[in-house]
Parts: structure tokens; sequence; C-alpha cells
């Protein structure tokens, strides 16, 4: 039974109850939409505010706290192009203005006349005063867009970020759980695609066999994606034939660990890919025929091809401007370069650098200098050179929380991004200061590990532990190319590098002192040694000249005797 009550009074209270059986309420009410009437106009009581004690002042900071409303509306709107009818103005009344010789002269005339010279000149000037000032007061600084959660029950990392190719509407999240030992039975293996704009649902859910630890969208195919799993297998996906994987790559020749990154490759085609495990192996694959990979390289430092002891792959960076070279960023701490063209196997390992004390998160070369790239491991993000292997050019301070990803900037040459174990994301820019990050900001409690920048610069995300995906927009001076930065930022990785080739080649001249010391001590104490055997040698003569003289002397007594 139901209930409806009606007309409630102040005066005079009158309460009508109609009872009526579910079964017998008829057709269903049809509901339709009509603007708001307003019927009731409650004042506020002015006697109730005395009840009340005004706090004044009340400061209360709050850092990326989202934006609570009791309703929310999100509109949408739709777009098209359309012509505009412009006509000229401003003209004299005895001027033609399609008439394009009389305009032309006329624009000669004002445009010598003083009045208007000195007018221009002085609007110019002060809005490029107003845009240096409003550049110079601008602190730098980020906001929190929108957050995306993983909407299953048992929470996983968000392992790996991607934007949409085209407009950067959308957002591909890889879900794993890093703990794979302790990953409970009933995990999802679900990854998902986030329209930026809506966060309470994923736009669209990814299946896979085995949970992904990376994904990335085909830069020549907005529709492509793909994955690397847990399991060690590669798959793709089209977006326009539903969840479940169009291809996926056999088990026997997949990787044997966790595919911690893959990179699609500029090609004719554009099907061409290559991925990086743990188990210390580079494939590449052409998504066409995902049966075997194509090639295969075996990171063992020796350059045997060993596998067992080859060097774990963490990171993986490739440029397109050097379609031969790629890098490693292993487990052990090394960034391994590569050839890939090169003629044997051996040779396709070319250099190693060496400067960190953990596993290597993240590795990428600098958008505008090729030649300098990033590294992210254990406290600390470090500057290097290709000409420089024994050090890196610069380096941030060690911090209290390990560093778990960072990337650059793509629209700034000095401008990069750093990810904490205790939830902060720093943004660095080395110009303007080294020792410190320019932005330090705190995103969540948890450790934040994986991070993506739009192609813009502007909007960045960064993902958690327990599968949060927070979207940032950071202010524009950190998303804008500052005069002449490109030439500052290029003096200084090479007045840098300059510096380390001097201390490398004073550290390689006190290793070869070192060295012939090292060898004259040796050829000493062989000296002194071979003192001391000839010294021992004379005191066992005198011991047998002594004992053969002893000797002599009894038996002449006996004798006597």
């Amino acid at each position: 039974m139901i209930s409806i009550i009606e007309g409630i009074y102040a005066k005079m209270e009158i309460v009508y109850v109609y009872t009526k059986k579910h079964s017998e309420f008829g057709r269903q009410c049809n509901f339709s939409d009509r603007p708001a009437e307003l019927h009731v106009d409650i004042l506020p009581d002015i006697s109730l505010a005395a009840n009340f004690t005004v706090r004044d002042p009340c400061n209360v900071t709050i850092q990326c706290a989202e934006e609570m409303s009791e309703h929310e509306v999100r509109p949408r709107f739709e777009s098209e192009s359309r012509g505009i009818n412009h006509v000229e103005g401003g003209w004299p009344k005895d001027l033609n203005p399609e008439d394009m010789e009389a305009t032309i002269r006329y624009r000669k005339k004002v445009e010598k006349d003083e009045h208007y010279q000195n007018t221009i000149m002085q609007i110019f000037f002060e809005d490029e005063d107003e845009e240096v000032l409003e550049e110079s007061e601008e602190q730098p600084s980020a906001k929190t867009i929108n957050v995306f959660r993983d909407p299953n029950e048992v929470k996983r990392t968000a392992t790996s970020l991607s934007w949409h190719p085209e407009g950067n509407h959308k957002l591909a999240v890889a879900y794993s759980s890093l703990e794979f030992q302790r990953a409970p039975n009933d995990m999802s293996f679900d990854s998902y695609i986030w329209d930026i704009e809506n966060p309470n649902k994923p736009e669209m859910t990814l299946r896979p066999v085995s949970p992904l630890v990376c994904l990335e969208y085909n830069p020549k195919d907005s529709h492509i994606l793909v994955g690397g799993s847990y399991n060690g297998q590669i798959a793709y996906w089209d977006t326009r034939k539903g969840s479940q994987p169009v291809e996926m790559s056999t088990i026997e020749h997949s990787h044997r660990d966790p595919v911690y990154k893959v990179i699609w490759l500029q090609s004719k085609t554009g099907t061409d890919i290559f991925s990086a495990s743990t188990d210390g192996q580079v494939l590449w694959w052409d998504i066409r025929k995902m049966s075997e990979p194509t090639e295969r390289l075996v990171l063992d430092p020796s350059k045997k091809g060993n596998l067992d002891n080859a060097l774990g792959v963490v990171s993986l960076e490739f440029e397109t401007t050097m379609p031969t070279k790629f890098m490693v960023g292993t487990e052990q701490g090394l960034v391994v370069s590569c050839n890939r063209k090169a003629k044997t196997p051996a040779e396709k390992i070319v250099c190693t650098y060496s400067g960190h004390h953990g596993p290597i998160y993240a590795l990428q070369r600098n958008p505008f200098f090729p030649k300098n790239f990033l590294t992210v491991a254990d406290w600390t993000a470090r500057i290097w050179s290709e000409d420089i292997k024994e050090s890196s050019i610069m380096w941030t301070k060690y911090h209290m929380a390990h560093l778990l990803d960072g990337c650059w900037s793509p629209v700034r040459p000095s401008v990069f991004f750093t990810l904490k174990m205790d939830g902060t994301l720093d943004v660095w820019d080395i110009l303007f200061k080294q020792n410190d990050p320019t932005l330090s900001l705190k995103v969540c409690d948890e450790a934040m590990c994986s991070i993506r920048v739009q192609d813009n610069g502007r909007f960045l995300g960064c993902g958690s532990q327990l599968g949060t995906t927070t979207l940032l927009e950071i202010s524009a001076g950190l998303c804008t190319l500052q005069k002449n930065e490109k030439a500052m930022v290029s003096e200084m990785f090479e007045r840098e590098t300059k510096r380390e080739k001097i201390l490398e080649a004073r550290h390689r001249e006190m290793r070869l002192k070192e060295r012939s010391r090292s060898e004259q001590s040796r050829e000493d104490e062989g000296k002194e040694t071979d003192g001391e055997e000839s010294a021992e040698e004379l005191v066992a003569c005198a011991e047998r000249e002594f004992f053969e003289i002893m000797e002599k002397r009894n038996l002449s007594v006996d004798c006597q005797h």
C-alpha cells in the first residue's frame, strides 16, 4: 500500500490520505520537461542569526581539493563551422571601399600621418609591457581538473597512461597489481579508456587475458591500441571491434616476464612495434602477424646472447629522428644504448651508462635536444649526455621518498616532471633553479606510479598505486616556450657536458697515476721480498756454520778425554 499525504498548512492542518492497491494504479505516468515554476518563496528569518557565531577571520588552507556542489551539470555542445558576411566600414564618405586603388592611396596617406604613427607605437609597447608584466608576476601552479578511479572493488595500480593521438580528449589507462605474488584470485584483468569529461564511468573496457602493465595508442591510427601483459604476451585492440583483443602473441614466442614497455615504430605500414621485459629481451613485432616476433635481442652485457645473464628491462626509449638507435633502462640501474641495425648481436649493444642504485623507472630523450636524456630511479632524477659515459651532467638532490616515474615537457626543453612514492608531483625548471623543484604538489596520499603529458604540455595525467588517475592542468608559464629558452638550455647542456669531460679526463689521469703507483709498490715489495729471502739464507748459512764448529769442538774434546 502507498500513502500520499497532501496539503499541510500552517494554520489549518487538514490531512487527506488516499490508499490504493498497486495493481489499481492503472497506466504508467508519462513525465515531460517544462520550465520551472515558483510556488513558495521562504524568506530568511533574521532572528535566527543570533544563534550562529561568525568566524572572522576564517582561514582554511587547501590544495588540490575537489570542487563539490549540491548539483553538478556538465553541458555538452555541438560546434560547426559557418561563414560570416563582413561589411568593411570606417572609410570616409567620399571614398568607395570597393575601389582598390583608392583604398591603397588612403592607407598610405594615413600611415604617413605622424599622429597615427605615435598612437600605434604607444599601443604596441603598452601591450608588450603588460604581457611581460603578466608573465613575470605569474606564479607556477597546478590544479586538479578531474579524477578517474578504478571502478573495481579490488583496487589495482594505474601502471601506464596513453593520450588519444587526435584531440587528447581520451585517456587509456592500464591497470595491474605490482605486488604480483599478493594479487587476489578475484582481481579484475580489465583496463579502461576514459573520456576526460566524464569521470563517473569508463567510455570503453579492454579485456585482456592477463593484466596489462603497459598500453599505447597507435599515433597513426587512433582506433588501434597495443598492450603488454603480466604473462609476457603482446595484444592489440581495435576500438571499432569491441573489448576483446583482435590478436595476441603466442605464449611460446612471447616474453617470459611482465612487459613493462611497448613503443610504436615509425614505419610505412604503421603496424610495427617493439617491446621490452624484465626477462632481458627486446622483441620486435608486426601486429598483422603476431605468431612470432620479427626480431629478437638479448641484453647480455657479455655480448654472448645468454638469456640467463641478461639485464632485466624496466623502461624503453625510442626517438623517431634516430630510427636505428634505442635505449633501455634496466633493473640493475644501467642505461644500455643499442643499435638495431648492427651486423652482429654483440655489436647491437653499443655502450652503458651507470649512475643509479636501483631500477630505472623512466628513460626519455629531451624532445628538443635528443643527445640529452632523462633518467628517474632510486632517489634522484638525472640528465645525461650521450658523449659522457662515466657520469650524468646534471642531477637532482637525493629525496626522502623513492622516485617512480618522470618525463620531459613536450613544449619546453628546460621543464621535466617527477613522481614520488609519497604522492608528490615535482615540476622542475632548470633555467629557474636546479637544486629544488619549481613546483611541488601533493596529489594524493598513496604512491604515484605513472605520468603522461599531453602534446600541448598543459594537461598531465598521474596514476597512483590504488588505481586513481588525476588529471592536472599546470599554469601557462610552465607550458609556454620562453624567449631564448632553447638557446639558453643548449648552452647549459654544452657547458655541463664540457665540465664533465674535463672531470672525466682528470679522473682518468688520476687512475693512471694510481695504477702506476700500485705497480711501482708491487715492484718494491718484490725487491723487499728478495732481500728478505737473502737475509734468511744468510741466517741459515750462519746456523749451519755454527753447528759445524760446535760439532768439531765436541769431537776434539772427546779425543782429549
